[in-house]
């Protein structure tokens, strides 16, 4: 019997041992990080007003309908240039037809770069698109307003972008607004601390199982309630990931989770933060978990009433700690 007992307590270590590894390994654990909360927190009552304009928008703002886009565009640039930053627009022509990228800048010039942006057109038609992702570009509006009104020391050189065209048909292609400014800084040989995606921050749930995983073992390891915000980046980037979390973490009110992961699981990659990663500049994803957790993706339903406002605010203003403090 003697041998079945230390059989069986070789195979619970054993156990614990390869849960605590994957633990490690997926979750990036980080200790809270000491930088100085906004002097303005975000205002939950701003980001609803910009993402119901943006949701607002008719004939949905896709590619085929380039007047929307220049509408949102020509609204998110006023929205920057009332905040004092440098406001620098990129035009770029796709089958004759221009688009744009948004950029609001501060911080020294010739000082290395963080890029935090956010894309602002949908997928298809009849989709107001308020998650996805007229959220994170009401999260970046709302950091330049705070950065301006803060004006705090920067050490680097900060861009927020609004970048178009990240939705199909163009979707993984070199014409992506986020691949174009991603090329354009390869090309003038930026160096570049951090890119941060902000890709739908606005969907929370308190509901038991309301959160989904690409693969059901990962519910080992995260909550099964989707009431958090996650960083996401590659396996190999733990210490973009964890310093980012580690920023972000403001409190039990929003609970921080990360991963980090091979780019073949579902949804690493899904948004602006691959065009960077193509052109082998360090970026992580600031994210809700979309299709994992929002019902209303990429349909008529993801309008500006289902976001939690609250939380967003919040997901903003530790957005605001990497941006300053990264």
């Amino acid at each position: 019997m003697r041998w079945l007992f230390r059989l069986s307590s070789f195979a619970v270590v054993l156990a614990a041992g390869l849960y605590g590894g994957l633990f490690w390994f997926l979750r990036n654990p980080a200790l809270p990080s000491d930088v100085p909360a906004p002097l303005q927190r975000a205002e939950a009552a701003r980001l609803e007003a910009d993402v119901r304009f943006l949701a607002g928008l008719s004939p949905s703002r896709n590619a085929r309908n380039a007047e929307s886009l220049d509408e949102a565009a020509a609204y998110i640039a006023a929205a920057f240039a009332e905040t004092g930053c440098d406001l620098d627009q990129q035009p770029y022509k796709v089958d004759q037809v221009e688009y744009r990228n948004v950029v609001c800048t501060f911080g020294p010039e010739g000082a290395p770069r963080v890029v935090m942006g956010a894309h602002y057109d949908v997928a298809g038609d009849a989709n107001p698109g308020a998650d996805d992702n007229a959220s994170g570009v009401a999260g970046i509006l709302e950091l330049a307003r705070l950065i301006g009104a803060a004006e705090p020391s920067l050490a680097h050189r900060l861009d927020l972008v609004a970048f178009t065209l990240e939705e199909p048909p163009f979707f993984r292609s070199e014409v992506m607004g986020s691949y174009v400014y991603a090329r354009s800084l390869r090309d003038a040989e930026v160096p570049l601390k951090l890119m941060v995606s902000v890709e739908m921050i606005g969907y929370f749930s308190d509901q038991p199982g309301s959160q989904a995983f690409p693969f059901g073992f990962l519910s080992w390891f995260y909550p099964e309630t989707g009431n958090f915000i996650a960083v996401v980046g590659r396996a190999w980037d733990r210490s973009l990931v964890a310093r980012s979390k580690a920023l972000m973490s403001l409190g039990p009110a929003l609970p921080v989770y990360s991963i980090n992961a091979p780019a073949f699981l579902p949804g690493i990659d899904l948004s602006d933060h691959w065009s960077f990663w193509r052109h082998g500049f360090p970026a992580v994803m600031v994210t809700d978990t979309a299709f994992f957790r929002n019902p209303h993706y990429h349909r008529s339903t993801d309008r500006p009433e289902t976001l939690d406002y609250r939380r967003m605010a919040l997901t903003v203003d530790g957005l605001y700690r990497v941006a300053v403090g990264f």
